[in-house]
């Protein structure tokens, strides 16, 4: 953090934790924007992942994301870039054409994090996914019909459902992204 109003509580390798005025917030230290991706195939389906979320203590079903320029190898690059490269990444997928969906705070009392939504379209399959450095994710490819029902049984299963599906799915299809009615 570089404001001089800001308290630095504590940073860690991941997160920090600091002060503004009587206000506690976090942040990472690496970065304040994060980029996630409705990746949607030509087939109307939509990809998912999931994997082991440490804070959560449970598998999470999620939309692809990523960190914008957390590691020295990617900085600098846009928010547009981070989102095709985490889709390769974690799903195997690459992005023919990446829309920008909305952006918005990711926990506006708790971060100054921006999250920025992407949908993927024209997506080919290059390779099975799965992530990069010691990553567990599992891929999902499910069709949008089946969606609702898919997020239920994996609820039912224990698994944690991360709301960006969902407001990545709503802003897909007022964009008329879907496929679908």
């Amino acid at each position: 953090m570089t404001n001089d109003d800001v308290e630095v509580l504590h940073e860690g390798k991941y997160l920090g934790l600091y002060r503004r005025g009587n206000w506690e917030f976090a942040l990472r230290p690496q970065a304040a924007v994060c980029a996630t991706i409705l990746p949607l195939t030509d087939a109307g389906e939509v990809v998912l992942v999931e994997q082991f979320r440490v804070p959560m203590q449970c598998r999470v079903i999620e939309v692809p994301a990523g960190l914008v320029g957390d590691e020295p190898e990617f900085e600098g690059e846009t928010v547009a870039d981070c989102a095709a490269r985490e889709l390769l990444e974690e799903t195997g997928f690459r992005a023919g054409k990446m829309i920008e969906l909305i952006a918005s705070p990711t926990s506006a009392g708790m971060t100054p994090e921006v999250t920025h939504m992407f949908a993927a379209t024209g997506i080919v399959r290059e390779h099975a996914g799965g992530g990069v450095d010691g990553e567990d994710i599992q891929v999902h490819v499910v069709p949008v019909a089946e969606l609702n029902q898919f997020l239920a049984d994996q609820q039912a299963a224990g698994h944690a459902i991360d709301f960006k599906i969902h407001a990545s799915m709503y802003q897909a299809g007022v964009l008329g992204l879907l496929g679908v009615s």
